[in-house]
């Protein structure tokens, strides 16, 4: 009988080193701990997008963190700062605003903007597009208080001039 089970040692070890090898490491944000966070985090779909851009979700070892895809297409922090007031695109989702910083294409870093904790999505656009993700994650992200929106050019409140 011990013999048996010594043999199968190695056996259960690399099973669970198997296991282990799909999680993917996420450092958790400075918030992360916002029970807001809990909110959003403990609703992440099964998978994103459709079709052949479907990715499936993967484990993280962060907290309030996501990612999916293998490899890793998309990541998701709660917890982030908020960004201030910024010239980035502005794009608007299921009513929540997101800041889209596309200078490292092909990934995008696309955050919460007017809510705090903020939420940041990391997308490679060659895998996947972002408005395939941020419907589904920012129907997460809703019950979290908006606190300001973004506004256009023509919305921003002019600066008088000096005379």
């Amino acid at each position: 009988m011990i013999r048996r089970l010594a043999a199968a040692a190695p056996l259960v070890l690399m099973l669970g080193l198997a296991g282990c090898a799909s999680t993917v490491s996420v450092p958790a944000a400075e918030d992360a701990n916002d029970p807001l966070c809990a909110d959003v985090t403990v609703r992440l779909p099964d998978t994103l997008g459709e079709g052949a851009s479907l990715l499936e979700r993967r484990w993280t070892d962060g907290q309030a963190t996501g990612a999916w895809g293998d490899p890793t297409s998309v990541i998701l922090s709660c917890g982030v700062e908020p960004p201030g007031p910024t010239t980035l695109q502005c794009v608007t989702f299921e009513g929540v605003d997101w800041v889209v910083d596309a200078s490292d294409l092909p990934m995008q870093r696309i955050t919460t903007y007017g809510r705090t904790p903020a939420t940041q999505v990391y997308v490679d656009t060659s895998v996947i597009s972002p408005s395939d993700v941020l419907p589904a994650i920012s129907r997460l992200v809703q019950p979290t208080p908006a606190e300001s929106s973004c506004v256009g050019l023509e919305d921003a409140t002019p600066v008088p001039e000096e005379g």
